[in-house]
């Protein structure tokens, strides 16, 4: 192949992916990336920084938030079509025997000239990545790196080598192009990046080196001054007579030969800073140099910047010891939440650090073991209640600079101050936490907010939408259990006492969507399912570690409800129209806001009519809770979604309406069976609000007057009379909230009438359980559900992951079959062959554009109003091609758009419209079957779309998987405990640490969203699935807690995961000092709670307990409760657990 006179060099390397050192550091190494689809990347920093880059080297990065950008934030597919002019960019001219050759390092611009190496490296602790060309022809390789500072920002290492036998001189230019300069917001830049452009000013302070990217005015269309007194600001290290460039306008001369000269002083252009030198390079030698640069600097910083520049051999060494000291405290994070394993087993090990890492970054990370500041926790209690920081703040006051938890812990439970004791429980001092937002996520939007903008101090936050926060908490919990009652306090004093929940949450309460009548995206609602299984989680780990604390929440009113503007509509409007089914109240959110800024945070709780915060017990918020869903609750069909808002798939928005979630019912099912358990021996009565009570007793009645029906199946006209029967009393309920508040009475109710509920709704629960099983096997996810003159009729949608993953969740089925399921999923459409994994629903194929929107002839023509419509001429509701083909106009979008062109026709087809709307309504659906229709599910083909793997289910399916597995080995039957074996780590290989990079399609090492149909992994890091992939370790591990005491029973482990070799286990020990260990073969360790645990084999099951002063030996796998205390309180008494398994 030529290109003009030129013989393109044309490569087929594999991509292969190995483990290499560099500079004793460990760094996963993909050969040939190049010959990958390009993909994407999140570059991780222990301090507030963010990076997001393309493995075309196209990047985004800066700190905070987007609006602390660097480089222009953008989407994803922009920023990998940027490379070419956006960050990276080197050019060299190599001179050798006479001759001086054009080489760009990893530009597309001449691809096929060289015979090339592109390599791509990505460190173990994901905080650093380095990209490395070798031109075979030239004899050179060129790389760069991206470390971070979190003293100086972003730092990119750059290194030329001369490979070959000759020597070569090198003219080259390296920097960065696109530095924005400080004060652009992300939005204004996507929607007016030309008219920032204007307002650019790039300055060079040529004695030092230093380039500042400024605006000539902060950018406002108000006419007053707006003065811009912060810049960002770029450098460079290790070429101090390079000439310094600070834009790219210089770049094509080069590229002819022509020697640039020094830019000082660049307006209205993009911001670059590049330098331009001569190197000499013999063979075998190398040449390095860095160039930095950070955001948000004001005149005080770059001042400093400045005197430090005056000594750059000092500033070097200080800029590598501020890296290195980043990873080590990247590190500790990852450490305080057991992030750290040594096994024989590398890539999983590395995996467990990522999966640890991403699930904090969403999370949070607690600040010091249980440590808690005085100056924190003083703040938050101001910013939540005014009135309760009066009333308590000699108590604020007497507090020390630091105090523990369990301080805390026996300070609210001696104050008289009920609001002071709630949000005393519900404190988390978390940091560290920000939102899943990124350029594959532009709809999410993070901030990392770790230390004050003005005086740098440090600030303890957390941030997340509800349905991602509290699953990482899940995983978190298992190091800090003894946060998980504040968890649970934050989890059920932020829900509403229509039993749902607002879409996020925050350290300082939680808000609600909002009408945004510009905005496309703009809706309101609630979800359902998450709130169900995430909650029972909650209450199922928290009754292991610590057995009978729910209990003492029975009778205590701890408990609040969320205040959200939204009003449900009468269950007579949710029949008639389930799609619309939720009112915002704009007077109610600005009386909740009014009352948020003069009272706090707590403004946002709902009162009584006496305007006191109205509090409840724990019974009172999981029977609210259950009874959201119960009352919506359809007779083998599911919980009804009628509340706007899908449940965890998204893509199936929908759903919402006609769609029934069985999904939801199988949790359901758990969390009933789990609270009748927990109701034994609780006691005879507790007290509720009168209004639940009526409303409790209301559904009680009509579930037991029916009990008749579950003894076979059920006609439409039963399951309406259920549904009447639990709908109507949740109507009136609200409505009787929503228009007069709560009384502020209580009705005693029986523990033995809650306990019956539970039971009766189970039986309910699991009828529709066995009426959802598929004849391949499966179980149907969610149902679809339609009100007819008859009763409530249900049809059936295809078979979906999700609903497999639910019910094997649901414990409801017995081990056997469970393995059933796994076989017949295994055996369905939903796997993917070449991912050994499982789609969310079976791929399928959409109609062509020229097989769309066909009327069937005889449809058509049987139409009076048709045929009129086509005589006359008339084309706003049905044209005729020249093939006679019927179809409807093509700028409906649904039936609704047929209704108002209908509307819209003269006055002379009033006739026929009135005898043939609902005909046409008809032949609309047979042809577009919108009934059906699930979503963007079925409509797009990336994220939750069709042919794709999205991974965080199938990390569900794992856990699920590995419940099913337990449960297997509690019986007696070998064959199925193999069984169950092959299915576990059959979907462990599909997740993929151990896949190639070419067939993972990115780092392997590295969590990703989704893997659609024909390409590689989508979305970085931060996916809901590490959750699950981090509780399905420790579940590996056989890491139990039972009746509040630690068991090591990893009957799961695979042997193959013991070290063959002797090697030394670094790890963080809670004083958060570096600490090793050397361990022999025939052994591994990971921590737990921070305590390193080391596993054997052996003949006989031992746990050595090791303290500074004693070592004692427990024969078994548990460690008592005295020794279990110890770990879960993170005391440092135990220095190492020594475990002997027998595998």
């Amino acid at each position: 192949m030529y290109l003009g006179a030129q013989k393109l060099a044309t490569s087929f390397d594999e991509v292969s992916g190995t483990e290499v050192k560099i500079d004793g550091e460990t760094y996963y190494k993909i050969t040939n990336y190049d010959a990958m689809r390009p993909f994407f990347m999140s570059i991780v920093s222990n301090s507030n920084h963010w990076m997001f880059l393309s493995s075309t080297g196209g990047l985004t990065a800066g700190r905070k938030n987007s609006n602390f950008a660097l480089f222009p934030y953008y989407t994803d597919d922009k920023i990998t079509e940027s490379s070419e002019t956006t960050g990276s960019k080197t050019l060299c001219l190599v001179s050798r025997s006479g001759k001086t050759s054009l080489w760009e390092p990893f530009s597309s611009k001449y691809e096929g000239v060289y015979n090339l190496s592109r390599n791509l490296y990505k460190n173990s602790y994901g905080n650093k990545v380095k990209f490395e060309e070798v031109n075979h022809d030239l004899g050179l390789a060129f790389s760069y790196e991206w470390n971070s500072s979190d003293k100086f920002g972003f730092v990119r290492k750059s290194a030329l080598i001369n490979n070959g036998s000759e020597a070569a001189s090198v003219q080259f230019i390296d920097g960065l192009q696109n530095l924005l300069p400080y004060g652009v917001e992300d939005a204004l830049q996507n929607a007016s990046s030309n008219l920032v452009d204007a307002y650019k000013k790039c300055e060079l302070e040529a004695s030092v080196g230093l380039g500042l990217f400024s605006l000539s005015a902060i950018i406002v269309d108000k006419a007053e001054p707006s003065e811009a007194l912060r810049s960002n600001v770029a450098w460079s290290l290790g070429r101090p007579n390079a000439i310094k460039l600070l834009s790219s306008k210089q770049l094509d001369a080069f590229r002819k030969g022509e020697f640039p000269t020094q830019e000082v002083d660049i307006k209205a252009e993009r911001g670059a800073y590049m330098i331009c030198d001569t190197v000499e390079l013999i063979s075998g030698a190398s040449e390095h140099w860095s160039i930095l640069a950070d955001v948000n600097k004001g005149p005080v910083e770059v001042a400093y910047l400045m005197a430090a520049l005056e000594h750059p051999e000092v500033l070097l060494a200080e800029v590598a010891a501020d890296v290195e000291e980043g990873s080590a405290h990247l590190v500790e994070l990852v450490a305080a939440s057991d992030g750290l394993q040594l096994t024989n087993d590398r890539l999983l090990n590395i995996r467990h650090f990522a999966n640890t890492m991403f699930n904090i970054m969403r999370g949070g990370i607690f600040d010091d073991n249980y440590t808690i500041e005085k100056a924190d926790f003083t703040n938050y209690i101001h910013k939540a209640n005014i009135e309760v920081f009066k009333r308590v703040e000699s108590t604020l006051k007497g507090l020390e600079e630091t105090f523990t938890l369990q301080t805390l812990k026996a300070i609210a439970a001696e104050a008289t101050d009920a609001d002071f004791k709630r949000l005393s429980y519900e404190y988390l001092p978390l940091k560290f936490s920000r939102r899943h937002g990124d350029p594959s996520r532009p709809w999410n939007k993070f901030s990392i907010n770790t230390r004050n903008e003005v005086d740098g101090t440090k600030i303890l936050d957390y941030q997340g939408n509800w349905r991602d926060i509290f699953q990482n908490w899940e995983a978190l919990a298992h190091s800090y259990p003894e946060f998980m009652e504040g968890m649970i306090h934050k989890f059920l004093n932020a829900t509403t006492f229509d039993g749902y929940n607002p879409y996020r949450v925050i350290k300082d309460g939680f808000d609600w969507e909002t009408i945004e009548p510009d905005n496309p995206w703009s809706y309101i609602g609630y979800w359902g399912d998450h709130q169900i299984i995430y909650l029972l989680k909650f209450l199922e780990f928290i009754e292991e570690y610590y057995p009978g604390t729910l209990k003492e929440y029975f009778t205590q009113d701890h408990f609040v409800y969320a205040n959200v503007p939204y009003r449900i509509k009468e269950y007579g409007d949710l029949l008639n129209d389930p799609k619309n089914t939720i009112d915002f109240d704009h007077e109610a959110e600005e009386a909740i806001q009014a009352k948020r800024a003069s009272l706090g945070i707590d403004g946002a709780l709902v009162v009584d009519v006496n305007q006191a915060i109205h509090k409840v017990n724990f019974i009172e918020k999981i029977l609210a809770t259950v009874l959201a869903k119960v009352s919506n609750f359809i007779p083998e069909g599911g919980i009804w979604m009628n509340t706007q808002r899908p449940e965890w798939n998204d893509a199936n928005n929908a759903l919402v309406g006609n769609g029934v979630s069985m999904v939801t019912l199988y949790y359901l099912r758990r969390f009933l069976s789990f609270m009748d358990e927990l109701l034994a021996d609780a006691g005879e009565e507790v007290k509720i609000s009168a209004e639940l009570a009526t409303f409790f007793s209301s559904v009680k009645t009509t579930l037991e007057a029916h009990q008749n029906l579950l003894n076979g199946s059920i006609s439409d006209a039963d399951r309406k009379l259920v549904l009447d029967g639990v709908g109507e009393p949740a109507s009136a309920y609200r409505k009787r909230i929503y228009e007069k508040g709560f009384s502020g009475t209580y009705t005693s109710v029986s523990i033995a009438d809650v306990r019956s509920f539970a039971q009766t709704a189970t039986a309910y629960m699991e009828h529709s359980i066995d009426a959802n099983k598929r004849g391949d096997g499966l179980y149907h996810a969610y149902n679809l559900m339609t009100v007819t003159a008859t009763g409530v009729k249900i049809n059936y949608l295809p078979e979906m992951l999700e609903g497999q993953v639910a019910v094997l969740s649901s414990k409801y089925l017995s081990a056997h079959e469970g393995a059933a399921v796994l076989d017949a999923l295994k055996a369905s459409a939903l796997f993917r062959e070449d991912q050994y994994s499982y789609t969310l629903y079976p791929n399928k194929e959409l109609p062509r554009f020229v097989n769309k929107n066909c009327i069937p002839l005889a449809r058509a023509e049987a139409s009076d109003l048709v045929k009129a419509l086509v005589a006359d001429g008339n084309k706003t509701v049905v044209l005729r091609d020249r093939n006679g083909q019927y179809h409807f106009n093509g700028m409906f979008n649904n039936v609704n758009s047929l209704y108002a062109a209908l509307d819209a026709l003269p006055s002379k087809y009033a006739s026929l419209i009135a005898k043939e709307r609902a005909l046409l309504a008809t032949v609309f659906e047979e042809v577009f079957d919108h009934k059906s229709f699930t979503g963007r599910s079925g409509t797009f083909f990336g994220y939750e779309g069709l042919g794709s793997i999205y991974w965080h289910m199938v990390s569900k399916l794992l856990l699920a998987t590995y419940e099913n597995t337990n449960a297997a080995l509690s019986g007696d039957d070998p064959a199925l405990v193999g069984r169950m074996f092959d299915h576990y780590f059959e979907v462990l290989a599909g997740i993929g640490a151990h896949k190639s990079p070419e067939l993972y399609g990115a780092f392997p090492t590295d969590p990703y969203s989704h893997t659609p149909g024909g390409k590689g992994a989508q979305q970085p890091g931060m996916t809901g699935q590490v959750k699950e992939d981090l509780i399905s370790r420790f579940g590996e591990l056989g890491v139990h807690v039972t009746g509040g005491q630690l068991s090591f029973e990893p009957k799961i482990l695979r042997v193959e995961e013991f070290l063959s070799e002797p090697k030394t286990f670094n790890y963080i020990a809670l004083n958060n000092k570096s600490a090793r260990l050397e361990l022999e073969a025939g052994s591994l360790a990971f921590t737990y709670c921070q305590v390193p645990v080391v596993f054997s084999l052996g003949e006989t099951s031992s746990i050595r307990v090791i303290t500074e002063s004693s070592t004692s030996t427990i024969e078994g796998t548990h460690l008592g409760k005295e020794w279990t205390n110890e770990l879960f309180q993170r005391t440092g008494k135990v220095v190492r657990l020594e475990v002997t398994v027998v595998k």
